[in-house]
């Protein structure tokens, strides 16, 4: 897979590179090589200062100290404009594009200087490259109707339509549905093979193992070691924690009385909406939902959570019939909801962890309790183990600490827990600290509903799995009566 056309090189050198925002040191001098046709994969725990990384090779952010080179020279980046025309293009967690224009006008961004649009030409280029790769963009429709695999397939598109040498993917996989992670690995296979370099952020073994090169693994911000595949999973799991982390066991249900109860619910949204659901959970389940991206599990989320109006049908909360789409009702009524798009749902971008836990408080006096906000940010800090400070502002966490941010929210005492993805960005000890917590609420015969991109995690934690389909649940199984093969079949719409 290397190239090994040596006219055709580009090599870049990270050297001691260190990034601080305040006490909190997110590199810690790292260095690094990276080769002209390879996949090489930047590995580590949630917090280890991957995406901080990237971010500094791609010019999104300034490292405090250090230095990058591209074929042996110096190099600086003021901003991702200038690594993009140096060869440099980073994809990120959330695809930055603009959901109300369309496929065609978001691949045009960058390629023209709006003078003289020649739109015929970039649509041919962008069926070239899509065809190219197997993928299938219709350059026509909005880019708000893609799912996020699409939106991440345009997003590569619309990098390599700059001239891009080297492509950084930050947690690529995440939410994303196997036919489109299969479509995702044969494109940056090919790339490679023509001699691009592509670098893979993430924390998730098996991708690592299955795509790349050669591996750097991070860990409290500084580099604890490197491999070349074949790789040694439990050398790689000692370099990312220290030791192998735990599992989770699923626990039996300890079912009692009904918590949420729909009757014959349509609601439109994502690819399929919500159709025709019937469904009744009760205390202490742990029930999880499986399905491709967009067959109606976000959709049923928001309107049990009471964020969205169901069309037609009737929802009981703990017995009393409630209003669709009264989002204090079901709050009142004991339900919490995490979002898996934290900065866009969950979080306020430019406000600190010191004022969002103001935002909390439930208090009716006309001054904010300040100093009770603070000390509150500090707890859940130390609690939940957020790498930052009571000041430092939301949008600088890493992803997985803005994910522990979110679940600090939740309140002590729910009766209906509804997440969505909430281990979205978490390594596997993250992930496992959080399943911890979440079985705690369920041991106290708390209900909790959650999604997963993951077969694995559901049938590790979950006693209950219910599959969508097209916006009907196909599939509602005990745990322990299924498999992956099963859920993987129904999934697919072949449900026996």
């Amino acid at each position: 897979m290397l190239n090994t056309n040596e006219d055709e090189t580009m090599r870049i050198e990270l050297q001691d590179i260190h990034k601080y925002y305040g006490p909190v040191r997110a590199n810690n001098g790292v260095s690094l090589t990276i080769a002209s046709g390879e996949i090489h994969g930047i590995l580590g725990e949630n917090g280890a200062g991957k995406s901080t990384l990237m971010k500094i090779l791609s010019g999104f952010i300034h490292a405090t100290k250090g230095t990058i080179l591209i074929d042996a020279c110096p190099v600086k980046f003021e901003n991702p404009a200038q690594a993009s025309l140096m060869g440099i293009g980073m994809l990120y967690q959330d695809p930055l594009d603009f959901p109300f224009l369309t496929v065609l006008d978001n691949f045009m961004l960058g390629l023209t200087d709006g003078l003289s649009v020649q739109a015929d030409q970039f649509r041919n280029q962008l069926n070239e490259l899509s065809a190219s790769f197997g993928f299938q963009v219709n350059p026509d429709i909005p880019v708000q109707r893609l799912t996020i695999g699409e939106r991440q397939q345009l997003e590569i598109l619309r990098l390599l339509g700059l001239g891009i040498e080297v492509l950084v993917l930050d947690e690529p996989t995440t939410g994303i549905s196997a036919v489109q992670k299969q479509l995702l690995f044969q494109a940056l296979k090919k790339l490679a093979a023509d001699g691009k370099s592509v670098i893979l952020v993430s924390h998730k073994l098996e991708d690592v193992e299955a795509l790349c090169d050669r591996v750097t693994v991070l860990r409290y911000g500084a580099v604890t070691g490197a491999m070349e595949s074949p790789f040694d999973t439990g050398m790689l799991l000692k370099m990312m924690f220290g030791a192998p982390p735990s599992q989770p066991l699923r626990k039996a249900a300890q079912s009692g009385s009904s918590v949420l109860e729909m009757k014959q619910v349509y609601a439109s949204g994502g690819r399929s909406g919500l159709k025709d659901c019937s469904i009744t959970f009760r205390q202490g389940e742990m029930i999880g939902l499986a399905g491709l991206e967009g067959s109606g599990q976000g959709v049923f989320l928001r309107v049990a959570s009471g964020m969205q109006k169901p069309a037609l049908g009737e929802i009981s909360l703990r017995g009393a019939r409630i209003k669709g789409g009264a989002f204090p009702a079901f709050r009142q009524a004991g339900a919490a909801f995490l979002p898996a798009s934290r900065l866009e749902e969950g979080l306020i971008p430019g406000l600190t962890l010191t004022e969002h836990y103001a935002l909390q408080n439930k208090s009716s006096k006309f001054l904010i309790p300040w100093a009770q906000a603070y000390q509150q940010a500090q707890k859940c800090i130390n609690l939940f183990r957020i790498k930052g400070q009571p000041q430092t502002f939301v949008q600088t966490l890493s992803g997985g600490n803005q994910q522990r941010l979110l679940l600090s929210f939740l309140p002590d005492k729910p009766k209906l827990l509804l997440l969505e993805n909430p281990t979205r960005g978490l390594d596997l000890e993250s992930a496992h600290w959080v399943w911890q917590r979440l079985c705690n609420y369920a041991d106290r015969k708390v209900c909790i509903v959650f999604a997963s991109s993951e077969l694995d995690e559901i049938l590790m934690v979950a006693n209950r799995v219910l599959v969508f389909f097209d916006g009907s649940i196909i599939k509602d199984v005990k745990a322990d009566e299924t498999d992956a093969d099963e859920l993987g079949r129904a999934i697919a719409g072949k449900c026996d």
